[in-house]
């Protein structure tokens, strides 16, 4: 959907980032009304995530760089207050949930399904992008979900960090039974071993070297957690598959280091899906892949993904709720922001509240 339209704008209080390390709850002209195709939100409960931290403390991701005034926030929950012309599938009063990325529908990407990976998308609070830390933000009805009663505000908040996770889990294409391997126990990491749960994995491995994480992965059935700082993980794999391997691995850290010695826990014909992130370019061993005939996926956000996450959700099949660390009111924004800098290691998701509703 081309970003074409007029809104009309007024001041509106958000949270704002001014520029590296400086942050201010202001007025900031926000649209108010929705176009046709469009939806008005009240914010309810917003996540904090590690791209907007970042933007906070560097100031940039890559070439997307903070050179103005940008409200944060991309992983949000409401309820619909006015609907757009044309809009069928949503109503006044609906709870919902909202995809940040917005695409061009008519660009060659979109036609192949393939929309986050449009180069004209838009996503909330990516440079100049505003995002939803403010009381109402306007969206496309295409890409607001609704969410089932049973469903909570802080879960629906929550659709947006597991999609990436379910896409994860789509890309790897797992069969029943399979064993799964996630390195890192962040937030991505965690979400990522429980939609691979869900997906079909018979048990999911997660490691990492930080136990405090760990300990969060290990309270769910299926994930067997390996302290990285203290046992060789292809040893622990091994003894688990017969020296065979793993049949999915998943790289969800980033960290250079991981990179060299992915291939030893993959099994031969297995698959390997980078979703974590390197800062700059990272070496791979392309040869040891090749002598496995290794199938490598990669993942960047997703796509078409949302409506099955939610029924994941809903079914009870997957619980987010535990993964929910602190929950911050909005006046009080900036300190979630650095409560979230401190990066305790006990800490999944913080996330912040605009209205009293438990909902």
């Amino acid at each position: 959907m081309k970003l074409d339209k007029i809104h009309q704008s007024q001041p509106s209080i958000a949270l704002v980032l001014e520029k590296q390390n400086v942050l201010a709850i202001r007025d900031i002209d926000m649209p108010t009304q929705p176009a046709a195709g469009e939806v008005k939100i009240a914010v309810d409960t917003v996540g904090v995530c590690g791209s907007d931290v970042h933007y906070y403390t560097h100031g940039r991701i890559g070439p997307f760089v903070v050179n103005e005034p940008m409200v944060l926030g991309h992983e949000a929950a409401g309820t619909v207050t006015a609907v757009g012309e044309g809009v069928t599938h949503l109503k006044l009063g609906d709870r919902v949930c909202m995809e940040p990325g917005i695409p061009d529908m008519s660009s060659r990407a979109s036609k192949l399904g393939l929309y986050n990976v449009d180069p004209a998308v838009v996503f909330w609070a990516t440079p100049p992008v505003h995002g939803c830390l403010t009381p109402n933000v306007i969206h496309p009805a295409a890409f607001t979900y609704k969410l089932p009663d049973n469903v909570t505000f802080a879960e629906g908040a929550m659709v947006e960090p597991f999609a990436i996770g379910m896409q994860s889990a789509t890309k790897a294409k797992i069969q029943p039974g399979d064993i799964a391997l996630v390195m890192g126990a962040g937030p991505i990491g965690v979400m990522t071993a429980l939609a691979a749960l869900a997906g079909g994995c018979a048990e999911v491995f997660v490691c990492d070297i930080v136990a405090d994480k760990l300990g969060v992965a290990e309270q769910y059935d299926g994930i067997t957690t390996i302290d990285s700082s203290k046992v060789s993980v292809t040893d622990v794999i091994n003894a688990k598959t017969e020296n065979w391997g793993a049949d999915i691995v998943f790289e969800c850290t980033g960290a250079p280091a991981v990179f060299k010695t992915i291939t030893q826990s993959v099994r031969p014909g297995g698959c390997i899906v980078f979703v974590g992130m390197p800062v700059d370019p990272v070496p791979v061993d392309l040869v040891s892949m090749q002598a496995k005939e290794v199938r490598m996926e990669t993942v960047f956000r997703y796509a078409n993904i949302y409506d099955r996450a939610i029924n994941l959700i809903a079914s009870g099949k997957v619980d987010l709720k535990p993964l929910v660390s602190e929950t911050f009111a909005f006046e009080d924004s900036i300190d979630a922001f650095d409560r979230a800098v401190e990066a305790r290691p006990t800490d999944v998701k913080i996330q912040i509240k605009f209205s009293g509703s438990d909902q």
